[in-house]
């Protein structure tokens, strides 16, 4: 992603600000609705053989740094009532707090140790997170993600940053495949959930992998993979891309279907 030409200006005496974004082929349209949503007007494309950078304009802010200034003025107003209030309360409730523990605090003092239910939780959110592979009827968070129509949508960009190195496994199917760079033998596979190619969900993609030894194969090894192809999937979540709006995947465990 890069800014170009934040200073053109047209006849009507607007300055554009305009943003060239580099996305994979057959994903156009959902860059477009993503960037349009946030206020860019869409310009105009330029297809490559893997990539389309494609170009947006949006007028250029005249008052930007007043308002930068008077936001910063009212954020420091407001912290130093806020730390005015927290030293005055602190100073009138102190005594009678020391004076008056509550039974709770007093326990908490005499035994230090955590609460029977302040242990079981703990326990049941351990229980909950580790080790546990993520699939759609285990994890209705993510059977809510496969469900999106809008691979751009920030509930994904939300469960990848919560999620971040947690193992997911679902169903899926590639949906377009092309060297990574120059390679010869490593690729980037781009993957849907489900079997169709307009399937909703994510857009799943394994980045830079070679075919035959990084998807670790779980039963017999295919002579030849691509799109359309039908995939088990077992992977760790990465990242999401905002500017491609790909969710990235580092493969665990692959199968054919």
């Amino acid at each position: 992603m890069k800014l170009r030409g934040v200073n053109m200006a047209t006849d009507t005496g607007v300055t554009y600000e305009t943003k060239t974004i580099r996305a994979v082929r057959g994903m156009e349209s959902r860059t477009i609705k993503k960037w349009e949503a946030d206020g860019w007007e869409f310009v105009s494309q330029s297809p490559g053989k893997v990539q389309v950078e494609i170009t947006f304009r949006r007028p250029r802010p005249k008052s930007g740094r007043l308002l930068w200034i008077i936001g910063g003025g009212v954020v420091v107003l407001v912290l130093a009532i806020i730390v005015t209030i927290g030293l005055v309360s602190e100073k009138n409730t102190a005594p009678a707090k020391s004076a008056n523990p509550t039974s709770s605090e007093a326990t908490a003092s005499t035994s230090g140790q955590p609460s029977a239910e302040t242990t079981a939780s703990a326990a049941s959110r351990s229980s909950t997170r580790d080790g546990e592979v993520l699939t759609p009827e285990n994890s209705p968070e993510f059977a809510t993600v496969l469900a999106l129509t809008d691979s751009c949508s920030p509930d994904i960009a939300a469960f990848a940053a919560a999620h971040r190195g947690r193992t997911i496994e679902f169903s899926g199917s590639i949906a377009a495949m092309a060297p990574h760079g120059n390679a010869k033998t490593r690729y980037d596979i781009l993957i849907n959930a489900g079997d169709a190619a307009s399937a909703p969900g994510p857009a799943f993609q394994f980045r830079d992998e070679n075919t035959l030894n990084d998807l670790h194969w779980v039963g017999p090894v295919p002579d030849t993979i691509g799109v359309g192809t039908n995939l088990g999937i077992t992977a760790e979540v990465d990242r999401y891309e905002d500017r491609s709006c790909l969710l990235l995947l580092e493969p665990v465990a692959t199968a054919v279907r």
